[in-house]
């Protein structure tokens, strides 16, 4: 698929799906496929293989292959399956290479979660990755600290489709579109529904979802009401998903995949509790709170 196919498919919805496992903690691929295939029949656009919805960093690099296996097999060919890579980067190149054998359309480099890390040298480090793959590449970047110049290097480079801006600094975001190439890289909303009508707003295109894994056509309407300019509808479709997003933040972002997850097993797909250091499961509470909220989505 070319760089420019994938520029498009980023410009849409990039659902995250959740990784399966079995009662004894295993990673089970034929409900891992599943999760892939209900994501993809339901039209989202670009599909990613273990991102951190799928709980990239708690798999064994083997486990990850079997993930991103299952994600081509499920997805089917009905939307490109980006296969999430990262950790070293001679890693990451391993896994980049074995994408395009399975026959992934493009990678997603996590960043790098090195606490010694230089803002400018985790920018050599996606460079670096998009030289060596010979599939387009997704930057993931997630933390503060970046400047203009750093995100126009990044931006530039001619194998980059997409960078997945995950910050708040909406500041930087558009000073740094402002800066970059109008035909280099893609800046996508990494912060999921509720924050994609502010990023819009500032040139972004396209946000990352692990709602799709639960309510697919909120997360379309969302998208739809974007690319239409009507922000107030935007922000209607976000306001019914606000405490679905508010719960996944909560124990600095521990819950994230855990409602998620939960939300699939009140949907009926047995998919398993998150793993260490996530948070396995919800107290009673919030259990309850997410039921009557997927409830009254009245979604299957």
């Amino acid at each position: 698929m070319s760089i420019q196919a994938i520029k498009s498919a980023l410009a849409g919805v990039s659902g995250v799906p959740v990784t399966a496992y079995d009662s004894a903690g295993e990673v089970n691929p034929e409900v891992t496929r599943e999760v892939y295939r209900r994501v993809a029949d339901a039209g989202i656009h670009n599909i990613v293989a273990a991102g951190n919805t799928g709980e990239f960093y708690a798999l064994t690099v083997d486990e990850i292959y079997k993930v991103q296996d299952a994600a081509v097999a499920g997805v089917n060919g009905k939307a490109p399956v980006t296969a999430a890579i990262g950790r070293s980067q001679r890693e990451a190149l391993q896994m980049a290479r074995r994408a395009k054998e399975i026959g992934a359309s493009a990678v997603m480099s996590h960043q790098p979660v090195d606490p010694f890390a230089a803002p400018q040298s985790q920018i050599d480090y996606f460079r670096g990755l998009a030289e060596g793959s010979e599939l387009p590449l997704i930057a993931y970047v997630r933390a503060d600290g970046f400047s203009v110049d750093d995100m126009k290097r990044l931006a530039d480079h001619p194998n980059i489709a997409g960078i997945k801006f995950a910050t708040t600094d909406l500041m930087l975001l558009s000073r740094a579109i402002s800066a970059s190439h109008a035909n280099g890289a893609l800046y996508v909303c990494g912060l999921a529904e509720s924050w994609a009508p502010a990023f819009a707003a500032v040139g972004a295109r396209g946000f990352t979802s692990g709602l799709v894994n639960v309510a697919p056509q909120l997360s379309l309407e969302v998208h739809r009401a974007l690319s239409e300019g009507n922000f107030e509808k935007a922000r209607q479709v976000a306001e019914k998903i606000e405490l679905f997003e508010r719960l996944r933040t909560k124990f600095r972002n521990g819950a994230n995949v855990t409602v998620v997850k939960e939300a699939l097993e009140i949907q009926g797909l047995k998919v398993g509790p998150v793993r260490v250091p996530g948070l396995p499961r919800l107290d009673e509470a919030d259990r309850e709170t997410l039921r009557q909220l997927v409830e009254g989505w009245n979604v299957r």
